[in-house]
């Protein structure tokens, strides 16, 4: 069930109308059950695997709650780690690393003959393990007390608005909002209606007006231009970021009309002006997620430059591989990694540098955005190739290829063309006044305006062709 889709706003009409009539703990109740038949509107056979997540982590954190001696935590919080990505692994990675294994084994003419499991990759598998099993480090970490609330755990696991996509919530934050009664006020409900139709305007418009001509490029095999690869490449990462950033809006808003806050994934990522900063703004949840599970636990930046660097490449080459089970994407966590252990020298050394100011901070933070968005942009382009020898040829070509204009890709649609420039007007404005609802303080004239331009654009989009949203295979 696609949140831009017809179904969607069926099913969340009918939830909010019974939310408002019932009780908190009726409330719960319904959305567990709303929650499930969302997920198993996808395919209800992996709906066993959620539960099966969701009974090992409660019952592990109730365990955690009484257990002291600390061999026997440790234990238990192994016995969570092991299930959770067991089932990752066997569901996303036994095929990729089978397969693998099969082709560096033919390398040196040797011969194995391996079973694959012939599986479908379960939807949002890997947002879900990860907001789960941060439940149960937390409590290990007696950062968290465990709930014997079970039903109330479970809609955390399984809340339908962020379960597929993200945002990967932590059970401080969502737990207790679960727990306790909530209140939904007039102006929570408004903003949850723009967040909806900002993210529908987003993706329809924009992610699936641009999909096309990045998939008639990128599809196209190694017969392509210069202008061909520039184009495509800044058209996926328009694609890209409103597929995702469209996804978490329309999350966010449809918590929000029931009275939850779930946390902001995306904060204009592409004013960053360096790689530190892209990963505070950019997929935000997970990036946090790997910060405080993977690279602190790992040493983080304590034990030396070395080790340092060691760690931000492990945790970026993981988190690469956490995007899917592929090469390039592997690749893609060594580049993020790369431009991080480059940056981390030049980060200290501004520190300590004068700062600038006036038309030359200026100047240098423009020029600073400008490089970093293009650095990104090649990034996109090993996350978005689809073999190694493509991301060789369309690295060699943008060089050997330098200036050459012709280009073979479709135009997109004349709404993607209006909601563009539309966009980043939008996006330069938030960036600017330092606050996502600086419309808000804008005169009524000029609210109906930007409602009017939004809804017009956007009933113009919806003849563009709908493309399923690319998180949803990770």
């Amino acid at each position: 069930m696609s949140f831009a889709s017809i179904q969607y706003a069926v099913f969340l009409t009918i939830v909010y109308g019974l939310y408002r009539m019932m009780s908190h703990r009726q409330q719960n109740l319904m959305l567990l059950a709303a929650s499930y038949i969302f997920y198993g509107a996808w395919d209800w056979r992996f709906l066993g695997l959620m539960l099966i997540s969701t009974v090992i982590d409660y019952a592990v954190a109730l365990r955690l709650r009484t257990a002291e001696a600390p061999r026997a935590r440790k234990g238990l919080l192994l016995v969570s780690i092991c299930a959770n990505l067991g089932l990752l692994g066997a569901f996303k990675y036994f095929n990729f690393f089978a397969s693998s294994l099969a082709d560096l084994a033919g390398a040196f003419g040797i011969t194995l003959h391996w079973t694959t499991l012939s599986i479908v990759l379960p939807v949002g598998i890997s947002f879900y393990t990860f907001q789960t099993l941060s439940y149960t480090i937390d409590v290990y970490r007696r950062k968290l007390e465990a709930t014997d609330r079970f039903f109330d755990f479970a809609l955390f696991v399984a809340f339908f608005p962020q379960l597929v996509a993200g945002p990967i919530e932590r059970a401080s934050h969502l737990l207790p909002q679960v727990l306790k009664p909530r209140t939904i006020t007039w102006d929570q409900s408004t903003r949850g209606v723009y967040l909806i139709a900002f993210g529908l305007f987003k993706k329809v418009v924009i992610a699936d007006g641009v999909a096309h001509s990045v998939d008639t490029i990128y599809n196209a095999g190694l017969n392509v231009t210069w202008a061909d690869i520039i184009l495509a490449t800044y058209l996926f990462a328009l694609q890209i970021y409103c597929d995702f950033s469209g996804y978490s809006d329309i999350a966010r808003g449809s918590a929000k009309l029931m009275g939850f806050d779930i946390m902001v994934n995306f904060r204009l990522p592409y004013f960053s002006s360096n790689p530190s900063e892209f990963w505070r703004r950019w997929h935000i949840s997970l990036s946090t997620w790997l910060r405080d599970y993977l690279y602190s636990p790992l040493g983080g930046n304590h034990h030396g430059t070395a080790k340092t660097y060691r760690n931000l490449m492990t945790t970026m080459v993981l988190g690469g591989l956490w995007h899917g089970a592929a090469w390039n994407f592997v690749l893609w966590g060594v580049f993020q990694g790369a431009i991080l252990c480059i940056h981390r020298p030049f980060a200290k050394g501004r520190k300590d540098a004068p700062p600038r100011t006036g038309l030359s901070a200026w100047v240098m933070q423009a020029a600073s955005v400008a490089f970093f968005f293009h650095v990104t942009c090649y990034g996109w382009l090993l996350f978005r190739a689809r073999s190694f020898e493509q991301i060789a040829v369309y690295t060699a070509r943008l060089v050997t290829d330098f200036g050459n204009l012709h280009t073979s890709i479709p135009m997109p649609p004349f709404a993607t063309l209006l909601g563009i420039p539309l966009l980043v007007l939008l996006d330069t404005c938030e960036y600017q006044k330092g606050t996502a609802q600086f419309y808000r303080h804008w005169v009524a004239p000029a609210r109906g305006l930007l409602y009017a331009a939004l809804a017009f654009v956007f009933l113009m989009g919806t003849s563009n062709e709908p493309s399923q949203f690319i998180y949803f295979q990770f």
